[in-house]
């Protein structure tokens, strides 16, 4: 009772401390049919250029996650009389590659009146799923923003292989909360807020002030589906504050489109839709393991496997595992779900199999020295140690 009663406090203390923000624009506040919205622009670079200094005097660094660019490429081919289809990946990865330029030009252009200096980075999944990338690319950002730098944060969509997206920029700047170790995170989206149930079944729905728990939350009843000119929805920006949750950094949602939006809620204005963090924060290296990449297959366990697991703190053993699916190496990441729930969004967690996908059917269901006879005395106690495994993941 006591947490539900003070979040207007926690947010107020959230604000006036966040050191390091991540800030997060969607292509619906960002664009319209004529491509990008100049004023918009200006008005987010002025707030943003206004909050590198706190009210007590500390620097604040930023770093900003910017759609737009694919709808940015077809407004400039729609001004040059192309009309073709731009919606097939090649498709979109070319009109990406004509708007990314533009997209930059833009933003570096509203900065510079602010004496905002800009840095282009182009990330794509492999640049975080490596660990030395991985590395290399925190240092980089760390580089950047001491120099007093804005990164300006997009996937590199001219060369990714799967779709645009990470899953989209909700997930790769839910990702960078934990790269660059942000106090905040931030999504400027074309809503208002979260609404309390999706607004196309319920028109008359409200905005929740806040969002106790976000794990908790049933994403497919609340959530539509996409936006018109972007990728994700409020369905992928609950996911991406549920990783933020996990990582004890809040997130805040915020109409990206109203007249000095980031300004009113820094000043303490009930705009948008505030979402608590979890109060026991994961370590980060289980976040990096369990989002570095798509789960690879799935591992159905049996109800003792599923309690120990959840109820113990225990690890994954060959005995609770029921059914394999998918074909998948060892080392992989993959998603732990109780027998009859191996929907892609449902699930026990994710976890680094110790064993692939062949090797592991050859096993299941045995115990240890069962598990010697068949693969030998090179073989693992557990399919997945608990370090390794990150309970109920915003997958």
């Amino acid at each position: 009772m006591e947490r539900q009663a003070d979040w207007r406090q926690e947010k107020a203390q959230a604000l006036a401390r966040a050191r390091v923000v991540v800030i997060k624009v969607g292509s619906a506040v960002l664009t319209d049919a004529r491509g990008l919205g100049t004023p918009v622009l200006e008005s987010l670079a002025r707030q943003m250029a206004a909050l590198r200094t706190a009210p007590d005097g500390h620097e604040r660094r930023l770093v900003l996650v910017s759609s737009g660019a694919v709808a940015a490429g077809r407004a400039v081919l729609r001004a040059h009389g192309h009309s073709g289809e731009t919606s097939g990946l090649s498709a979109r990865q070319a009109a990406a590659a004509v708007g990314q330029g533009q997209l930059m030009r833009a933003w570096d252009e509203v900065f510079r009146a602010h004496d905002f200096p800009t840095a282009q980075v182009l990330l794509t999944r492999d640049d975080l799923r490596a660990r030395q990338r991985f590395l290399n690319a925190r240092n980089t950002f760390a580089e950047l923003m001491d120099w007093g730098v804005l990164p300006i944060v997009n996937e590199n969509d001219t060369v990714s292989v799967s779709e645009l997206k990470f899953g989209d920029n909700d997930c790769l700047a839910s990702l960078l909360v934990n790269l660059i170790g942000a106090d905040l995170y931030i999504n400027l989206t074309s809503a208002p807020g979260v609404y309390a149930a999706n607004p196309q079944d319920v028109p008359d729905a409200g905005i929740l002030e806040c969002v106790e728990d976000v794990a908790g939350l049933d994403l497919g009843r609340m959530c539509g589906g996409k936006t018109s000119v972007g990728t994700g929805g409020m369905y992928s920006k609950l996911q991406a504050a549920r990783r933020a949750a996990q990582l004890g950094v809040p997130t805040l949602i915020l109409p990206g489109r109203e007249a000095d939006v980031l300004a009113r809620a820094f000043a303490g204005e009930a705009v948008g839709t505030w979402i608590r963090p979890e109060e026991h924060a994961i370590p980060r290296r289980k976040f990096w393991l369990a989002y570095q990449s798509d789960p690879a297959g799935t591992v159905l366990v049996d109800a003792g496997a599923a309690e120990a697991l959840l109820s113990k703190g225990g690890s994954l053993l060959p005995g609770g595992v029921r059914q394999v699916l998918g074909n998948f190496q060892k080392g992989a990441l993959v998603r732990v779900a109780r027998l009859g729930e191996s929907d892609s969004h449902a699930g026990l967690g994710v976890g680094l199999s110790n064993y692939s996908a062949a090797d592991l059917r050859k096993i299941m269901g045995l115990r240890r020295h069962e598990v010697a006879a068949i693969l030998g005395d090179a073989h693992y106690p557990e399919v997945i140690h608990r370090d390794n495994l990150l309970m109920d993941a915003a997958v």
